[in-house]
């Protein structure tokens, strides 16, 4: 059995299935150019996470939190270049499943398109309440009044209303219409932005390709707009001694909560790249995939990155990063009358962010039906999954699936369970792309293709290791031993039971998980002579795992057993591979 669960597909099969004509009606439709890929990347990357989750992690980690946008980059960067390999070699639909499938193998691949759900369909549900948000906000400007009831979720009101917390939601619950006792409250605008989007998707990548490429020109011109503007004020005003707040003990730092917090921010901020991923899973519609999707993964990386240094600059610089404390719409936020007063930007910001957030929302939601239907493919999933339209040529079905999958859970989820939810299970992903790189058999280079460098790790992997070892140690003597300090006695919230056990010993736990793991791999890398970039991103992106707390932990952990169930219940036994039928 153990040899099954780690059966592996040939490259060149993969490559047949992806390109052949059997798969329900036709293959899809290759239009999309470099500049098409760069700009889906762009859209799906600057959207919630600089328009919403960026407000909470300047609360976290400060004006260092820029720090933590460049350190996320260089583990996104190794990553899209280990994403590049792939594509360049498998330029077909499934992005990291189809990769896991070519590497580790079918257990390994069915682990990741199931995480893979969370990563698009999951986090889109986040998504849509972040939209909904910024078009209530926007409407309310222009005089159009969207009842509280109909723009919030069920589980955000009740619990304001048990706890305290926003006064709209309070509202909500309070002036909610009964059926029966039951209130009734959902976020009209949201489920709205969802079926609008499902059917666009539906109708066919030319259409979304269009749609897309306006909205990321639209809404890059406006966040320029805020970084211009914001950027003037700070230094006009001179207000660039908020880069260098007091700590609770009076002393000016970057990082007044210190690297910890700094690296509590790591939901929020990784949150804002998940995206440049979802590029490769446009190879079918790509025409020359083997070129284009490396360049346009690495292109809207790098000007995405540059872009969130600028945004959280300003937004430190602008406003004292103890005031982001529950907002969820910074950008427009730092140009309140409190803050730089600034009227006409706020409605600036609202538009761009309801462009910025749909435009997120195309990406992802083509994303799904694509990786679904690569699973389909491979008798993972029912063959309905992989049923192209024969008119639009897309997967018909997988989309309304996925329509379903976003638009349901809104009913009763919220948005702060979703975000912590998304970003575990993209960086699990991650961390198996970078590692299946390492098992790809050398290859010929071919003139116009992308071609991962080799760069022999042998001593360079195990000098990095040891110099994090030597660096955390240099920035605190007690870094090593607080590690395996599992007496929290003296910890005022764990003594009145606010917190957990758990809850202040999994940093402790992960971080000896990682440092283990990390000694381990210098070792073996020693001996195997690994290529340092795959090797650099998985140790990049097993660190930033190191940030997620237990309830992270918990959920995903979850979710993939109930994956796994649904595996041997179904795919384990009906896979292509197990029926001898690929």
């Amino acid at each position: 059995m153990a040899n099954s669960l780690f059966r592996t597909k040939k490259i060149e099969n993969i490559l047949a299935e992806g390109s052949d004509e059997t798969h329900g009606g036709g293959g899809l439709k290759r239009v999309l150019t470099l500049r098409d890929l760069t700009f889906f990347g762009i859209a799906a990357i600057i959207g919630a996470g600089s328009f919403s989750s960026l407000g909470a992690a300047v609360f976290d980690g400060g004006p260092g939190v820029a720090v933590l946008f460049i350190i996320t980059a260089i583990a996104c960067g190794f990553t899209a270049l280990c994403y590049s390999e792939f594509a360049s070699r498998i330029p077909v639909a499934g992005s990291a499943y189809t990769y896991a499938y070519a590497s580790f193998g079918e257990l390994f691949a069915w682990i990741i398109g199931w995480a893979l759900i969370m990563e698009y369909s999951i986090g889109n549900i986040y998504v849509a309440f972040s939209w909904s948000d910024y078009f209530t906000s926007f409407m309310s400007k222009v005089g159009v009044h969207i009842p509280n009831w109909l723009s919030t979720s069920y589980v955000e009101a009740k619990n304001a209303a048990a706890s305290g917390g926003n006064p709209a939601d309070i509202d909500a619950w309070n002036n909610a219409p009964l059926l029966g006792s039951l209130r009734i409250i959902f976020d009209l605008p949201a489920l709205i932005i969802n079926l609008l989007i499902t059917y666009l998707v539906y109708r066919g990548i030319k259409e979304s390709r269009n749609f897309s490429n306006i909205m990321v020109m639209l809404k890059l011109a406006v966040v320029l707009l805020v970084i211009l503007v914001g950027g003037y004020l700070i230094f006009s005003n001179g207000l660039t001694f908020n880069w260098t707040p007091p700590d609770d003990n009076g002393v000016r730092s970057v990082m007044p909560n210190g690297f910890g917090g700094v690296m509590a921010a790591v939901s929020g901020v990784f949150f804002a790249y998940i995206g440049f991923d979802a590029v490769s899973v446009l190879a079918e519609e790509s025409k020359n995939p083997q070129r284009d999707l490396p360049r346009g993964m690495i292109l809207s990386l790098v000007i995405c990155t540059v872009v969130y240094i600028l945004l959280s600059l300003v937004l430190t610089g602008a406003v004292n990063y103890r005031k982001f404390d529950g907002v969820g719409d910074p950008l427009a936020f730092i140009f309140e009358k409190q803050n730089l007063n600034v009227g006409w930007m706020q409605l600036f910001v609202a538009v761009a962010a309801v462009i910025a957030m749909t435009s997120v929302l195309l990406v992802f939601q083509m994303g799904q039906p694509r990786i679904w239907m690569s699973m389909s493919r491979d008798g993972l999933l029912p063959p309905a999954f992989q049923k192209i339209h024969k008119k639009y040529k897309t997967p018909s079905f997988a989309t309304i699936i996925t329509g379903l999958v976003v638009g349901v859970p809104i009913l009763f989820t919220d948005k702060n369970f979703v975000l912590d939810f998304t970003s575990i299970a993209t960086l699990f992903a991650f961390v198996l792309v970078c590692g299946g790189v390492l098992f790809l058999p050398a290859k010929e280079k071919i003139s116009g293709r992308f071609h991962l460098p080799y760069i022999n790790s042998q001593f360079i992997f195990p000098l990095v290791v040891l110099g994090g070892i030597i660096t955390a140690y240099s920035l605190s003597k007690t870094y090593f031993s607080d590690m395996f300090n599992f007496d929290f006695s003296s910890n005022a919230d764990y003594v009145a039971g606010k917190l957990s056990f758990m809850d202040l010993a999994t940093p402790n736990i992960t971080l000896i998980i990682f440092w283990i793991s990390a000694l381990i791999l210098a070792v073996v890398t020693m001996y195997k002579k690994y290529s340092l970039i795959p090797m650099m991103g998985l140790i990049t992106c097993m660190y930033l795992l190191t940030g997620m707390t237990k309830n992270n932990w918990a959920w995903f952990i979850g979710w993939l057993i109930l994956g796994l169930i649904i595996y041997f219940l179904y795919g384990y036994k009906k896979s292509r591979l197990a029926t001898g039928a690929a």
